[in-house]
């Protein structure tokens, strides 16, 4: 698979709900088994993250993450929706507010 633009935000802790981090990646190449990807993805940020491992461990603190697999050019459109197309704007990779995660997620 080829990944073209993502975004990850948070998927806050409520009452008894862990957490997680929920992602918006498209694709330049579909992976053929995106539960696969979803496990590597997520086993390659625990070997470079030990504070994203031990949220993970066991679930303890951060369930599994999610993705959604976003359409051809959805990152593009909402740019050119926001009036932020061109060289200094870039869709944010990480935000701790889930705000422009569900602005795209409605797209």
């Amino acid at each position: 698979c080829e990944v073209k633009d993502y975004t990850v935000a948070p998927i806050f802790m409520f009452n008894r709900e862990k957490g997680a981090h929920e992602w918006i990646i498209e694709f330049k190449k579909n992976p053929e088994n995106i539960l696969h990807f979803q496990k590597i993805l997520d086993q390659t940020l625990q070997s470079l993250n030990s504070d994203y491992e031990a949220k993970r461990y066991n679930n303890m603190t951060l369930n599994e993450l999610k993705i959604n697999v976003a359409r051809e050019n959805l990152f593009y459109d909402w740019l050119k929706e926001n009036g932020k197309l061109g060289g200094q704007h870039k869709i944010p990779r990480l935000s701790s507010k889930r705000d422009y995660l569900e602005e795209l997620l409605v797209m």
